[in-house]
Parts: C-alpha cells; structure tokens; sequence
C-alpha cells in the first residue's frame, strides 16, 4: 500500500505516515503526529501536536485532533492525545491534548464512532466500542466506557464517568456518575432503568437479565444504603449474572457521586 497525499495538503517531514495513509486536500499534519497504516485523513482535517493514530481509521473533512487543552493553565507542556484503531471520527469532532494537572494525555481507543461535532475534551477517555452521537460534549477528565452509548447534544461534567455498556438520552445533561447496563436521560440526568437492548447485544440472556433488574432495584429502588445494597448484590446475584461485579466495582469507586 502506498501513502497518498493531495498536493494541497500541508505535511510536516517529520510526521510518520504509515502505509496506505490517505491524507485529503487542504488538510494538516504536525510533525509530531504518527499515523498507523490505512488510515483516512479527509480534507482540511487537522492533526496537530503530540499525537498517535492507529491503524485503519477514518477522519472526516474538518476534524481537528490534538489541539491544545481548554484550560486556562496550559502552558505549552508536552501533553498527548492517543487514538487506536479502527475509529470514525467524523466531520468538525474536536479531540484536545491533556493537561500536566490530569492523566497528561487524552485517549480514545478502538472501534469507536464519534459523530459531527462531538468534542472530547483534555484528559477524557473514550474506551472501546463506545459512540459519541452528533454534539456530544465531554469535559474534562471524563470517562465513556466500553460499548457506552451517548445520545446527540447532551453534555458529560467534569470528571464525570459513564458506565459501561449504558446509555444517555440525546440532550441530557450529565452530572454524575452513569452506573454500568444503565438508561439516563434529562436535565439533570436521572436513571429510567436498564439498558435492556445493549445487554442482549452483548450477550446477556434470560438469566442474566433478570439477575441485572434485581440488583438494579437494590441499588436504586429498595431505599438501602448503597453500601448494603452492595453487599446484597455480590452474596445474592454474582452467581447468576458475574458482569455485575462490574456494577458493584462502579458504585465503590464513585468520587463524584451515582446518577439515581
């Protein structure tokens, strides 16, 4: 595979195009930017800073990834952004570089979809298999995990974490903390039961659905303190359902608080 850059595109030397990159008109490629075989850049995307992009994904026309931070601390440190493999990225979606104050680095993994004008902002972490619908946007320090889902125009806190495998209604307004296999929606953000759906995509079966909807009801239904309906959960259910060891791994290390 050959790379292919559009004359009118703007390359510096010393960024590393893999293989089979394909970098479109009028784009821009910083000279610490690598980029990982196959990859698509459309036109007038900017890549820029210390960034990494895996193999065999597709930036849409107007992206612009590893810009500096929003924050008024920045001062030009040496910050990251890396992408893995396999991503959509599509047109006007902003990734920014992380801050010497958080993780240092903002990271996105694989398998990913980030609709137009979706923005993730210094130090977030988009895991695996997770879609970004059209003008999400993440502030910093946010976490979206694995085969999360979050619906178009809703807003993510600060340090905010959505769990994996649950689902944010489009034009939410996030606060807290979205527990695993969960529906939340609104202004703020409440919980409407489980994400029934995503489970059987991911392979959740009779028992499992209904062992998930008993711990569901205990942790936010039955009136017992978290902690207890913790306990409840892992002496009563982890038998039937063991993802929900996720669930009860989520809720102990809560620092901003649970979506309820």
């Amino acid at each position: 595979m050959s790379t292919a850059i559009h004359p009118s595109a703007i390359v510096d030397p010393a960024a590393e195009l893999g293989p089979g990159v394909q970098v479109g008109p009028g784009a821009v490629i910083g000279a610490q930017v690598e980029i990982g075989a196959g990859t698509r850049i459309g036109a007038y995307a900017v890549l820029d800073g210390r960034l990494s992009l895996g193999a065999d994904n597709q930036v849409s026309p107007h992206a612009v990834l590893g810009a500096p931070p929003q924050d008024v601390k920045y001062a030009g440190e040496p910050t990251r952004v890396e992408i893995g493999d396999r991503n959509r990225i599509r047109e006007f979606v902003t990734v920014h570089r992380g801050t010497p104050q958080g993780r240092g680095v903002t990271r996105i993994g694989s398998d990913t979809f980030l609709m137009a004008y979706s923005h993730v902002a210094h130090d977030a972490i988009v895991e695996d298999h997770a879609i970004l619908a059209n003008a999400v946007q993440l502030a910093g320090h946010v976490q979206v995990m694995a085969w999360a889902i979050v619906g178009g125009c809703s807003a993510v806190h600060q340090f905010a974490r959505i769990g994996p495998i649950a689902f944010v209604g489009g034009g939410s307004m996030v606060e807290l903390d979205v527990p695993p296999f969960c529906m939340a929606t609104g202004n703020r953000a409440r919980l409407h039961g489980l994400n029934t759906i995503g489970l059987k995509r991911r392979g959740f079966g009779k028992r499992e659905l209904a062992a998930a909807w008993k711990a569901y009801r205990l942790a936010f239904k039955s009136g017992l303190l978290l902690d207890e309906a913790i306990a409840r959960i892992e002496a009563e259910l982890l038998g039937d359902c063991e993802a929900l060891g996720e669930l009860t791994g989520f809720l102990r290390s809560s620092e901003r608080g649970v979506t309820r």
